[in-house]
């Protein structure tokens, strides 16, 4: 158990604990833009790596819950939300993502940001990774897959809070009136009246979610090693 905990604790240090502290400009102005980027991608691809190297090899005897049947549902009832949300996110440009935080200085961009899942949720990606993570969790209940899966539903929650942090110090007054105008938990701009729900603009990300969870639940057993029943 304290292995796969050191393992998560290091691939989060890695990815929360550089990207998100004084530590990122500081390595920024020793190595360049470019340089931080290789570097940090480097890391995260080791840890990352590493990470999923444990999580294959350390016996899973000790569990925090039975295993039931039932559990298994709460992927199936997840993961195709997580699957919307993952690809879907990436068919709208969205400021919080790495080079796209000139789109709210560009007055030909800004009303073209609030749309799609973005209306939803401005953190789409980190979002799919909690669904992902949380719905996983529940269906093994092992105290390794619990520590796994747990790493990365941290890693995808506290991603938006420290990407919001990050936005609006590095952007100042123009992210403001995207981050007003969105929320960083799902649906909670629609229901404060901040935003609205625009069913057309979800018909093709929910659609494209859809076709690549089914071809995930196809191909499980290669994907992950193990056959969704």
């Amino acid at each position: 158990m304290w292995i796969m905990v050191m393992g998560g604790t290091l691939f989060l240090a890695t990815h929360l604990g550089v990207s998100s502290t004084t530590l990122r400009p500081m390595l920024t102005d020793k190595l360049g833009q470019r340089g931080y980027l290789g570097l940090y991608s480097l890391l995260a691809v080791v840890t990352l790596g590493h990470l999923i190297w444990l999580y294959n090899i350390v016996p899973r005897y000790d569990y925090f819950w039975e295993l039931d049947p039932r559990l298994y549902w709460v992927p199936k009832i997840l993961m195709p939300v997580a699957f919307v949300f993952l690809l879907g996110g990436f068919m709208v440009r969205n400021p919080t993502a790495v080079g796209l935080e000139s789109t709210l200085k560009d007055p030909e961009q800004k009303d073209r940001l609030v749309r799609g899942l973005t209306r939803i949720t401005r953190h789409p990606f980190q979002w799919s990774v909690v669904l992902w993570a949380v719905s996983h969790m529940a269906a093994n209940g092992d105290v390794v897959s619990v520590i796994f899966f747990g790493t990365f539903a941290i890693l995808g929650a506290a991603g938006g809070v420290l990407i919001d942090r990050k936005k609006a110090a590095s952007v100042g007054e123009d992210w403001q009136p995207f981050a007003a105008a969105t929320s960083n938990i799902p649906f909670a701009a629609i229901f404060s009246g901040r935003n609205k729900l625009v069913v057309k603009e979800l018909i093709l990300p929910v659609l494209v979610g859809l076709i690549g969870y089914g071809l995930v639940y196809w191909g499980h057993a290669w994907v992950g090693g193990v056959r969704i029943i």
